[in-house]
């Protein structure tokens, strides 16, 4: 198994760029999705959230409504700082688990981890990171077309991240989405050989 860490800010285009690699062979284990696991009805961070945020974050099913939770978290630090406390170790916990899931295994593992440069990059096995990097004004844009917000909620998200020459300090390896479609899927291959690279070393110092 080889772990490889992906990230990127909001509004990079990161979940397309796991995606294609997703396709090229990777298995995917995606922090976002295992987040909503656990803040889902009977998850283990449910109770928690809505204990500390209030029953007027969810929706008529009593699921959590991630627009309204969203709303109160990213204009409040103290807030989205309590909701990382709540989450962040169960996610980490079904990180762990799928990781020993694929111990052994040849598969290339893409950790799809959002907020990699706000957490410690030695907490996960990485043998590479691969950041996803736009300009800030080509990510405002895409959040404002592509998910519906406002400038200013997506201004509010954007700032809570790092900074991006924080994201791209901790890069071995930068895919570039500033362009269109072909321009990524390029850049998605160059990456995928680089992870191919990777892979040969590590076979090779396992011999």
């Amino acid at each position: 198994m080889l772990v490889v860490g992906l990230t990127g800010g909001i509004g990079s285009g990161k979940s397309t760029v796991s995606s294609l690699l997703e396709t090229r062979g990777a298995v995917v284990i995606d922090a976002d999705v295992l987040a909503r696991e656990a803040v889902a009805p009977g998850g283990p961070a449910y109770e928690g959230v809505v204990s500390r945020f209030g029953t007027g974050i969810l929706g008529p099913d009593g699921s959590v409504d991630r627009p309204r939770l969203a709303e109160v978290v990213f204009s409040d630090p103290a807030s989205l700082g309590d909701l990382n406390r709540l989450v962040h170790p169960h996610v980490r916990e079904a990180i762990a688990g799928r990781l020993a899931e694929l111990a052994g295994s040849d598969r290339v593992v893409v950790l799809d981890i959002p907020l990699l440069a706000e957490r410690r990059r030695e907490a996960y096995p990485l043998a590479g990171v691969i950041v996803v990097d736009a300009p800030p004004e080509v990510a405002l844009r895409r959040l404002v077309e592509s998910r519906g917000m406002t400038v200013e909620q997506a201004r509010a998200r954007m700032a809570v991240q790092s900074s991006r020459d924080e994201r791209l300090a901790l890069a071995d390896f930068v895919i570039d989405n500033s362009g269109d479609r072909a321009h990524l899927e390029a850049e998605v291959d160059r990456a995928w050989t680089w992870v191919q690279g990777l892979a040969g070393l590590a076979g090779g110092q396992d011999q």
